[in-house]
């Protein structure tokens, strides 16, 4: 998978990490509250293969939650399905189970992780749940894995069942149509419309205090790198959605560069604005009553 996407999924596990568990119960039918302890495992594993010594495995995500009782879980996440997924998810489930097992003179005990996989693409001929059937000489154990697919989810069921992880990979529902909105300019605002409501919603979901700010800005600053890796090609697309997507980032950087140049006055808190890429001359000049040639002039003063 892309390293903008990988990315982007174990940022907002571990910056944001109670937005897994509406994603847990989703997928597992649990009910938990969103106020569980989540204990967050390495992702490293070191696994032994034949002829090839020892190879190592990074999983997407590891760890456990402690709710009534203590259960922990395995979550990878793809851009697109291939035939090796469910023989790399055993692999890693059955190093993850030794990793926490408990070993004696006389037995080994193992517990394998409730384990699920997110695709960010899928098509017909993706499963809607993989399976694994265990044979042991003490009998067969087989059990569910289920799959969950960024296509399925609506927007509004996002927002209604607060799947909020989900929203930084959203852009996928429309990667099909990409070439269609670069000529299409009425399916482009649309589009735009669709992503600015999603803002106006999370804006709305931390008035409310459902969320903070600090999650409310990863998710949007997630969402905004998905959209460049993936409509890198689509000049229009990116720079239509880019420009919903980056709007609360900008604000909320402007305010704190405003607080920290309190001191310094109004027009020095601009101008690192300005450096820093954050708004334009023209803007600043516009904020600041000045015309654009003063602004120009007073930088180059303050840089003498």
């Amino acid at each position: 998978m892309s390293d903008v996407y990988d990315s982007a999924f174990r940022t907002i596990l571990n910056d944001c990490s109670r937005l897994i568990l509406p994603v847990i119960n989703e997928a597992f039918g649990e009910h938990y509250t969103g106020k569980e302890k989540i204990t967050f495992f390495p992702n490293e594993h070191f696994i032994a293969q034949q002829q090839e010594g020892e190879q190592k495995r990074v999983t997407d995500t590891n760890f456990a939650v402690m709710g009534k009782t203590r259960k922990t879980y395995h979550w990878e996440c793809q851009s697109t399905s291939d035939s090796r997924m469910l023989i790399r998810l055993f692999e890693y489930d059955a190093q993850i189970a030794l990793d926490h097992g408990e070993s004696g003179e006389e037995s080994l005990t193992v517990e394998f992780p409730n384990s699920a996989v997110l695709y960010l693409r899928s098509s017909r001929h993706t499963p809607d749940s993989y399976r694994y059937i265990i044979k042991t000489p003490g009998g067969t154990v087989q059990y569910t894995i289920p799959v969950m697919k960024i296509k399925s989810y609506t927007i509004e069921e996002i927002f209604s069942k607060n799947l909020l992880l989900l929203i930084p990979f959203y852009i996928f529902t429309f990667e099909a149509d990409f070439e269609e909105y670069e000529s299409n300019a009425a399916k482009l605002g649309a589009l735009k419309d669709e992503f600015q409501g999603i803002i106006n919603r999370l804006e709305q979901l931390e008035k409310d205090t459902v969320i903070g700010e600090f999650e409310k800005l990863t998710i949007i600053e997630l969402a905004d790198e998905v959209v460049k890796k993936i409509a890198a090609r689509y000049a229009k697309v990116l720079q239509g959605v880019d420009s919903i997507m980056s709007g609360p980032i900008i604000e909320t950087k402007a305010k704190k560069a405003w607080n920290e140049g309190m001191q310094q006055g109004k027009i020095a808190a601009y101008f690192e604005l300005i450096k820093s890429g954050l708004i334009s001359i023209k803007d600043a000049a516009a904020k600041l009553s000045m015309s654009e040639n003063e602004i120009q002039q007073q930088m180059t003063a303050m840089q003498a």
